[in-house]
């Protein structure tokens, strides 16, 4: 079957600095993939290139057979690609359901809407009228998630949901992933935590100094391989 997302030598940087040096990735329908690897590896970079946040230097991006590189953001999220960025980078001068209703903008028909989304977070219903900004780190990525889901996106890219928050919230999170790719959706997680991040998903790829130094099924690679992908050394 024909990858949904599916990139080629793609490369990318900020100025003169690259920072992502021929990255093949392949993401199938209704698929979780982790990306995991060292802060500085290129895992960001390279989901803001996908997202049409970066223009790529070199290299292909196809979603859905369909080349897409250099296509404008605004136009990537309506073609149903969607990030949860690093950082939340909520609006602070908009309350919780404004914050998520401008998720919406591009139309895109399917299930999530307001109320699926409070139903999946409802820690949001009884907050939706307060500063997005005022509320705790766990909520404010909840709802950074439900603004992403209201673009009712075919791909969700996940930014280092866990960072920075406390275990319990974490768990909290990603307790919700099931039901967020029960539809259907495919979704890519970056994630520090090597653990989590095989747990919730069917297949990995290990990024070190802007390179895929390793992939395969998240369940069979053996702990020694991925240290030695993660780190550049013996395990």
């Amino acid at each position: 079957m024909q990858p949904l997302l599916q990139t080629t030598r793609l490369a990318a940087g900020y100025g003169d600095f690259q920072a992502l040096f021929g990255i093949d990735v392949e993401v199938g329908a209704g698929e979780v993939v982790a990306l995991i690897g060292a802060n500085g590896a290129g895992k960001s970079t390279f989901l803001k290139t996908i997202a049409g946040l970066l223009r790529p230097t070199a290299g292909q991006i196809q979603y859905q057979g369909v080349p897409m590189a250099g296509m404008p953001a605004a136009q990537i999220v309506g073609k149903g690609i969607a990030l949860v960025p690093e950082g939340r980078r909520l609006f602070s001068s908009l309350s919780v359901e404004e914050n998520l209703l401008i998720g919406a903008w591009s139309g895109r028909p399917g299930r999530w809407n307001l109320d699926t989304v409070l139903d999946l977070f409802p820690a949001l219903r009884q907050r939706r009228h307060h500063a997005a900004t005022a509320l705790s780190g766990g909520q404010q990525q909840m709802v950074a998630i439900g603004r992403a889901l209201m673009s009712n996106p075919a791909l969700l890219m996940c930014d280092e949901l866990s960072l920075g928050l406390a275990p319990v919230i974490v768990r909290e999170i990603y307790a919700a992933l099931p039901a967020i790719v029960a539809g259907g959706m495919s979704a890519i997680i970056v994630e520090q935590d090597v653990r989590l991040a095989r747990q919730v998903s069917s297949r990995f790829y290990c990024f070190q100094e802007g390179r895929v130094s390793l992939a395969g099924a998240s369940a069979e690679v053996s702990d020694a391989a991925i240290a030695q992908a993660y780190f550049g050394v013996e395990a």
